[in-house]
């Protein structure tokens, strides 16, 4: 029976914690896709203490953008995170500096794709970060990317059958 779960908050909220914690409950080998692109080391480094602190009880599955190539039918699946893998989709790779990404476009492809991966009957946990909430940027490139990250939350709540706001490591159920 397919089950959409969102887990949403501030950073270091105990989003992902919470989420992998919800997970094992629900299964003894869930799976982890971890949407981050390495960046750098520090990243890198942050990720394998990440991989090390799940253990190895979990399938780990690294997948920047298209999520619907891989079969997870019938498994428990923490998805961390929408942040990361609609930057992955704003940011196009291929793209000249000097083009400003497209929210629309960038919008339309990520709900596209999630409605792909969510055919699957499966347990999805995706964890998400509520950037919207502090203050307004003054750069017109993270307003755009604050607008595309709000609508996409947005979008995946109303599919969701629960949603859940950590606050300070605490779960708040909101739907």
């Amino acid at each position: 029976m397919k089950r959409i779960i969102l887990i949403t908050g501030g950073q270091r909220s105990g989003k992902s914690a919470y989420a992998e914690k919800l997970a094992l409950s629900l299964s003894s080998n869930p799976v982890y896709i971890a949407t981050a692109h390495i960046w750098d080391d520090e990243f890198r480094q942050r990720v394998q203490r990440h991989k090390e602190r799940r253990g190895a009880q979990w399938e780990n599955i690294e997948e920047e953008k298209y999520l619907s190539h891989h079969n997870i039918y019938n498994k428990v699946a923490v998805i961390d995170c929408i942040t990361l893998w609609c930057t992955n989709f704003f940011y196009d790779h291929n793209a000249k500096e000097w083009e400003q990404p497209s929210v629309d476009d960038a919008l339309r492809e990520i709900e596209a794709e999630f409605d792909r991966f969510t055919t699957q009957d499966a347990t999805f946990i995706f964890v998400t970060n509520e950037i919207g909430s502090g203050g307004v940027s003054t750069d017109s490139v993270q307003r755009r990317f604050t607008d595309l990250q709000g609508w996409m939350n947005q979008y995946v709540a109303q599919k969701a059958d629960e949603v859940i706001m950590m606050v300070s490591g605490i779960p708040v159920k909101i739907k």
